[in-house]
């Protein structure tokens, strides 16, 4: 029965039932068509079990270094009632549009970006929305914004298993999500909501990321496991996943965000993460 219900209907069932002549035996598809202006190779899920683990960070993080390698990125900032991606690139204008559909924002070094700030008429006002209204404004993102020539469009969802990262797999054509994580123990049990969630809607894994994995002294250079043991070795091989790149806790890393110049980073801790994208 549970595999009937992952499969959906056996021939068997069909005997009878007033839909048969339309019934496939699959599930059915819930994938919307993307913007007549959009022709985007590959779609990238950046998700996490919890939020404060530095999802954002990591999203940003992967589209630059696919950009220093002369691949055309995008950014779909999905975490509608956080979003942080616009002032991590220094964007504040607001998105532009016509009958056809929404510009994304470009930032200096030509990513392009589309995220509900650049929509609001005060970026910092807050995002009060009930789910199906947030989850249907991450589906206009990909059915309204003409994203144009894309090698690479990553989707920086909100934290958790609710109804945006569900809106996300079922709407849209994802290759692949990456999972990122802190070194509590207590990931273990989150890391594990993720993946099984990827794994129910048939996305693939493309691995974990940990991130505040270590402080290194400014002085000695020991590395100091400021939030404890990391974990995320045996997790990984308990699932079956690579682990895609250790971050520690970087001075220059938050200084980019605080300056709004991602544009301008260059995060080396995840240079074994683009050979899985």
């Amino acid at each position: 029965m549970e595999e009937q219900q992952k499969s959906g209907c056996a021939p068997s069932d069909c005997a009878g039932c007033a839909h048969a002549d339309s019934c496939t035996g699959k599930p059915e598809d819930f994938r919307e068509p993307a913007n007549a202006f959009s022709h985007i190779n590959k779609v990238i899920g950046v998700i996490s079990g919890k939020g404060g683990v530095g999802k954002s960070m990591v999203t940003a993080s992967l589209a630059r270094m696919m950009r220093e390698q002369g691949f055309n990125v995008g950014i779909l900032d999905a975490d509608i009632t956080g979003p942080s991606i616009p002032k991590m690139y220094g964007i504040h204008e607001k998105a532009k549009g016509t009958d056809e559909g929404i510009f994304p924002c470009e930032a200096p070094d030509g990513t392009r970006i589309m995220s509900v700030n650049l929509l609001l008429e005060n970026e910092d006002d807050p995002v009060i929305w009930r789910g199906p209204v947030i989850a249907g404004v991450v589906k206009q993102f990909w059915t309204d914004v003409m994203w144009g020539e894309l090698d690479y469009l990553f989707v920086d969802m909100p934290p958790g298993t609710g109804d945006v990262p569900l809106t996300v797999f079922q709407s849209l054509p994802v290759d692949g999500v990456v999972i990122v994580t802190s070194p509590q123990d207590l990931v273990r049990m989150i890391v594990k909501k993720a993946y099984h969630m990827a794994e129910a809607m048939n996305i693939p894994v493309l691995g974990i990321v940990e991130n505040y994995s270590y402080l290194k002294c400014p002085d000695c250079g020991k590395e100091i496991a400021v939030f404890g043991k990391s974990h995320i070795d045996e997790i990984a091989a308990e699932l079956g996943l690579p682990v895609l790149g250790k971050m520690p806790i970087d001075a220059a890393l938050a200084e980019s965000v605080e300056a709004e110049r991602f544009y301008e980073t260059d995060n080396r801790y995840l240079e074994s993460a683009v050979n899985k994208l």
